[in-house]
């Protein structure tokens, strides 16, 4: 505008000079451009030439959602395998048999091996796994963990097609398949035997489908020993297998979601079915006698992102009490039984409680969990008898003890209460040691006829369960723990251990539509005697294992579920069963002649075995000889430990001695009603770990993507455009520098010749756009000058 006003004469000019520049600095632009695209191109040929071309590719020539692990050329990268899963469930009465097909696709032109971390039920015993290539398959074996390790190595390096399913938790376990050729699928099959859940007259299965990311808190130094002349301590990582565990996550704000799942039940109940509904999925039902239907999802398959939960009642009046399964395998007899015990009516309830509240609210926790939590804890606290006393402590990376210890149970106290818990919004780390150990350690004595209860409400999304299962064992004392399972995907192994080793139960609350009535559930748990001192035995049998050890106390509603390894000539006798209500004793006998045939009892008893043996470990003073234990008994049955696991190879190598063969876990999605910002942080992922919630994502595998997205986003920001429309400008430049700094690119080695073309480039263009600024103000100076003259000035 100064130019059009005061020059108005050499207006014309002016702007054909400046364009003019312009036209040659942007030509001059060009041909370095096309240099350097030939240089590329050169590159390029030579890549394909010889063989690895298709194999790699730039984070801007994939499509959102996939996901991208560095090659040996450095800025380049190979796509990893994609995942489709189907689950088929049989239920047969008390037990149930799933098959998990894993297809692992391969979409790019080099050969690839695919980790993926999955979650199971915690009480699954897997015990199979195939792995299908063509019309070929391979039966998998179970091996000594470390010696399945190596099979499935030396079968990689071969370039043989294995696949290798290990144990990291109870409910996780990694997949990883080797030598995924070019455009190729490989199918894994997993099976495993699980035992339905039963309280309160309902049935429920659970099968997740998403491992949620886990705070993982750092290795610590305790103490250290000087008795061994060092000085030195090492440190102690309180999260085992930390690695195994973590996988990508994509951000549900930049991508599609992935892994799809489809999935069928087949329910077998054993009884007349009454009401048969999904928690959280849209199913179709179709009928098959009054005891038997079929459950799928609606439409061909959903995203891997929460769990799938079905439950179902009996007709009116059919609901059964007690129930005995049998299987006869390898010369011994396996039982399973199950009996529902009365509620005594004369039975005392606890005279006066001491409620201790821990409530999560976490990064993890934010979204619908968070709302579920504080509805549930509000709902709680209403519920308390004047008489009682209670407190509310809520943690994320910080702890805040409401009361500073426990109070009256006041209509005012519990007004506070509620409106402090409505208050609380989700952000932080998931510290949850400290919470627990001010719950029970610092709430002072138990009162004289009062019973101490600790609710945890969490999805308990960490990986240092061990170090929580200890603080429990150690200083629980007379108190309860119970725990509330908040979330689309909580961590069911820690939730239920938790509370079992805290001599309490455990409640899952997926949806705020369960709030009311799990949390009444739970209420009546709370308010009613529990059933204690229980004890099976049997009569003319000698039972060389009953499971679990010992029996766990019962709350109101909930089943006594036991198995059992008898002698195979003995299969006759009665089992049973005692325990006490308050100060009132109970009594069932079963006789075993009438035990229906049953199937995979055996592998059943064989998990439990193992869990008695893994919760009792405190009392072992050799670790390697409890190791030994748990291993003859997971090999002579079969099943996936801790120190176990399955292998299998095909025998004839597939990949080519000179082919390289790239390797990354597959990306995970976040769960639904989880924010991604929330959990990470408002960045992007870091490549070492999440900066809030502490979920560590491999380098190079979420981030190329996700830079991807950014530089799109930032072509297209209306800004940049309309300065590159009009011109490179310096302006322009600057801003695009400034813009692309929020990007977090991929931390990978870069070309070097790249990287002194562009130097080179930029430095050239600097100097042009310096030369035609100087051209242009000198030409204007004139202009302005002659038209002075002109105008008499």
């Amino acid at each position: 505008m100064f130019l059009e006003d005061e020059f108005t004469i050499g207006r014309m000019r002016v702007r054909r000079i400046s364009i003019s520049c312009l036209v040659a600095v942007t030509a001059f632009v060009a041909c370095i451009a096309a240099m350097l695209g030939l240089a590329s191109a050169a590159r390029a040929e030579t890549r394909q030439a010889s063989g690895q071309l298709a194999a790699l590719v730039r984070p801007n020539d994939v499509n959102s959602g996939s996901l991208l692990f560095p090659s040996k050329e450095p800025g380049f990268y190979v796509e990893a395998p994609r995942l489709k899963t189907a689950v088929a469930i049989d239920v047969s009465g008390p037990i149930a048999r799933v098959k998990v097909t894993q297809r692992f696709q391969n979409p790019s032109q080099g050969w690839v091996e695919g980790t993926y971390v999955f979650p199971l039920p915690d009480n699954s015993a897997v015990d199979a796994l195939k792995m299908q290539i063509g019309d070929r398959f391979i039966e998998g074996q179970i091996k000594p963990r470390q010696e399945a390790r190596e099979i499935y190595e030396q079968a990689k390096a071969e370039g043989k097609k294995t696949a290798l399913l290990e144990q990291q938790r109870p409910n996780i376990f990694t997949n990883q398949v080797a030598n995924i050729g070019p455009g190729e699928e490989i199918v894994v099959q997993i099976e495993y035997q699980q035992t339905v859940h039963q309280s309160g007259g309902e049935f429920s299965l659970r099968f997740p489908m998403v491992v949620a990311p886990r705070y993982n808190p750092a290795p610590i130094v305790q103490t250290v020993d000087f008795n061994n002349g060092a000085g030195f301590a090492i440190p102690r990582d309180p999260v085992q297998n930390r690695e195994k565990i973590e996988a990508p996550v994509l951000d549900p704000r930049e991508n599609a979601r992935i892994n799809p799942v489809s999935l069928t039940v087949n329910l077998k109940a054993g009884f007349p079915l009454g009401e048969v509904k999904s928690s959280f999925h849209d199913v179709d039902i179709g009928q098959d006698g009054d005891q038997a239907k079929t459950i799928s999802l609606k439409g061909d398959a959903v995203p891997a992102d929460k769990d799938f939960e079905l439950t179902w009642k009996a007709a009116p009046g059919k609901a059964p009490s007690a129930g005995l399964f049998r299987e006869a395998i390898d010369g011994k007899t396996y039982l399973l039984a199950f009996v529902t015990p009365p509620t005594a009516p004369d039975a005392a309830a606890p005279s006066k409680r001491e409620v201790v509240f821990v409530i999560d609210n976490s990064g993890s926790m934010s979204g619908q969990s968070i709302e579920q939590a504080r509805q549930s804890l509000a709902l709680a606290i209403s519920r308390l008898n004047p008489n009682d006393r209670f407190n509310v402590i809520r943690f994320d990376d910080t702890m805040t003890d409401y009361f500073k210890g426990l109070v009256a149970a006041t209509p005012d106290n519990r007004e506070k209460a509620v409106a402090y818990v409505r208050s609380l919004t989700a952000d932080g780390g998931t510290e949850m040691l400290p919470a627990l150990e001010d719950a029970l350690r610092s709430q002072g004595p138990v009162a004289s006829g009062a019973l101490r209860q600790v609710v945890f409400l969490t999805d308990g999304a960490i990986g240092n369960e061990q170090q929580l299962f200890q603080e429990i064992t150690a200083n629980r004392g007379d108190a309860r723990v119970f725990t509330v399972g908040i979330g689309s995907a909580p961590n069911t192994y820690f939730m239920t251990k938790a509370a079992e080793v805290g001599r309490g139960t455990f409640t899952q609350i997926g949806s705020t539509d369960q709030v009311a009535s799990r949390m009444s559930e739970l209420f009546a748990k709370l308010q009613n005697p529990t059933m204690t001192d229980i004890a099976a035995s049997f009569e003319g049998i000698e039972a060389e294992d009953i499971t679990p050890n010992p029996m766990p106390d019962l709350y109101i509603g909930e089943p006594v579920v036991l198995t059992a390894e008898l002698p195979q000539d003995k299969a006759a006798g009665k089992l049973q069963i005692v325990g006490k209500t308050g100060d009132q004793p109970w009594r069932v006998e079963m006789d075993i002649a009438n035990a229906a045939v049953g199937s995979g009892i055996s592998k059943l008893w064989a998990r439990r075995k193992i869990d008695d043996l893994e919760a009792r470990a405190y009392e072992r003073q050799d670790p390697a000889a409890l190791d030994k234990d748990i291993e003859a008994v997971a090999l002579a049955h079969h099943l996936v430990s801790r120190v176990t696991s399955l292998v299998a190879v095909d025998v004839t190598p597939s990949r080519p001695a000179n082919e390289p063969l790239g390797s990354a876990k597959l990306p995970l999605n976040l769960p639904e009603g989880w924010d991604f910002g929330k959990v990470f942080g408002e960045k992007a992922v870091p490549s070492g770990g999440a900066e809030r919630h502490g979920a560590a994502t491999p380098a190079g595998t979420a981030e190329p993507q996700r830079a991807a997205a950014a530089t799109q986003d930032l072509a297209a920001s209306p800004e940049i455009a309309n300065l590159m429309a009009a011109a490179p400008t310096a302006k322009a430049a600057t801003l695009i520098a400034q813009k692309s700094s929020t990007v977090n690119l991929p931390q990978t080695a870069t070309r070097a010749d790249e990287q002194i073309m562009r130097g080179l480039t930029m430095l050239l263009l600097a100097l042009a756009a310096a030369s035609g600024l100087a051209i242009w103000r000198r030409r204007l100076k004139g202009l302005a000058s002659a038209g002075a003259k002109r105008d008499g000035f």
